[in-house]
């Protein structure tokens, strides 16, 4: 009883923070920092702790742990803190920039579509089509490289697992992975949400045709090796990007709808990629479905308090980004990979096992121990507060939206696969740069084009 306990106080204790930071956490107003608190704390995380703690988990990985009594509890007192230290953070933050966050986030909601400042239609349509090219030569690129294209497989058939073929697609990628990764998985479905917002705006047929072009290679690149949750977050990031323009208005049975076409979806792909069949299975809270929602993010953490520091040795930082490795001639390693490989060897072996990512802290600690825990949860709340706050006061147009949307959906994702992603992530820093550098590039064509003609103004005038 002691530990159902704190968990409600740390409840709610947690969830008035996050409230807080986030400025709402109703389900129909959805936004980074309350999908951060839902997914991957609430759903992913929170709720799994408890009934591990318990012992009621029945979880084929919390088998595992050694000591589990032990584990148990110094997992569920681990991400208990995690829950209280990680809102704090944001609240900190918000009260350090003076950022209200129930009123901005109002304001922004409210706030119109701009264009580009200072850019001609022209100049922004080249400019996107451009990038857009890129972006489909890069899946080209993509469906030349893989092995097999395991969608491609399902539709042909084939002898081979297809959990085999997802993780040769994968792993066994025969190009540059940081192409792929940034221009055919990242940037398509990040281009293909700005010439929505584009098409809105302008309600030009070229911008319409861009958009459906760009839509068919961002479903593709988010089905293309039989994962089952990028098409989801995927259609999660184009549904907030229709609400924050005003073409969508959520209500609760709008959500109902929504979760029950989902969860249908989610069914027959369980049924067709992983040929289960028994609807024990379905329905069970720790198996199928649900038990993947609520244990097989959370569960992992367990594996690595429980392995790190005892079976395998802290990392000190192997797992920080390969930039910094490379730096001091020291092989980059995953902790999730590694867990993996000492837990479940035979995955390894027989090609059907990749990674066991969790909760950020677990990489932190696989790396540093408990402190690895305390000063890797405030720097990521800090970050996260940050970014909500920068796209909050930024110009809300096509550009800087989409990626607002982009990482309300991401940070969420990162939070349960790693810590290293927030010190360095490629990814993130060429589309900032990408989105980022064509505004700045635009504006400022603009602002030399206005100079341009006010000074052969003043030289007719003279």
């Amino acid at each position: 009883m002691l530990d159902v306990l704190i968990w409600l106080i740390v409840f709610v204790a947690s969830t008035l923070m996050f409230r807080y930071a986030a400025g709402t956490l109703s389900l129909t107003a959805p936004n980074l920092v309350s999908m951060v608190y839902y997914y991957s704390f609430l759903l992913s995380s929170f709720i799994g702790v408890l009934l591990i703690a318990l012992g009621i988990d029945h979880y084929y990985m919390i088998r595992k742990l050694f000591r589990p009594e032990e584990y148990r509890q110094i997992g569920f007192f681990v991400v208990s803190f995690v829950m209280i230290l990680f809102p704090l953070s944001m609240v900190v933050v918000s009260k350090l920039f003076g950022f209200e966050a129930r009123q901005e986030f109002r304001a922004y909601m409210r706030k119109p579509l701009s264009p580009l400042t200072g850019a001609t239609g022209n100049q922004v349509f080249y400019s996107f089509l451009a990038l857009s090219l890129l972006s489909f030569a890069a899946i080209a690129y993509m469906i030349w490289k893989t092995p097999t294209i395991p969608v491609f497989a399902l539709f042909t058939g084939t002898d081979e697992s297809l959990a085999a073929l997802r993780i040769e697609a994968s792993r066994h990628f025969a190009g540059n992975v940081l192409f792929r990764n940034i221009f055919a998985i990242t940037l398509t479905p990040l281009l293909s949400l700005a010439a929505y917002l584009f098409a809105v705006l302008t309600n030009e047929w070229r911008w319409k045709l861009l958009f459906l072009g760009l839509l068919v290679g961002a479903v593709f690149v988010n089905v293309y090796d039989l994962a089952k949750s990028p098409i989801f977050f995927y259609v999660m990031m184009f549904l907030l990007l229709r609400i924050y323009v005003g073409k969508t208005k959520l209500s609760a049975a709008k959500l109902a709808l929504c979760g029950g076409a989902g969860a249908l979806v989610l069914i027959v792909m369980y049924m067709v990629i992983q040929g289960v069949r028994d609807i024990d299975t379905f329905l069970s809270y720790n198996k199928g479905p649900i038990g993947r929602m609520i244990f097989a993010q959370i569960a992992p953490t367990f594996l690595h308090l429980n392995m790190f520091g005892e079976a395998l040795p802290f990392l000190y930082g192997k797992s920080l980004p390969s930039f910094l490795t490379n730096l001091f001639d020291v092989e980059n390693v995953r902790s999730a990979r590694l867990v993996m490989a000492h837990v479940f060897p035979e995955r390894i072996e027989d090609g059907t096992g990749g990674v066991l990512n969790t909760l950020f802290v677990a990489e932190a600690y696989a790396n540093f121990g408990y402190v690895g825990i305390v000063v890797g949860t405030l720097y990521v709340g800090v970050v996260t507060q940050l970014l909500y706050i920068g796209f909050l006061r930024l110009p809300k147009n096509p550009l800087f939206l989409s990626l607002f949307v982009y990482f309300s959906i991401n940070i969420p994702r990162t939070l349960v696969g790693g810590f290293t992603d927030f010190l360095f992530n490629p990814t993130w820093v060429l589309i900032v740069a990408l989105f980022g550098g064509m505004a700045l590039w635009l504006r400022v064509q603009g602002d030399l084009r206005a100079w341009l003609a006010a000074k052969r103004r003043i030289t007719d005038e003279g």
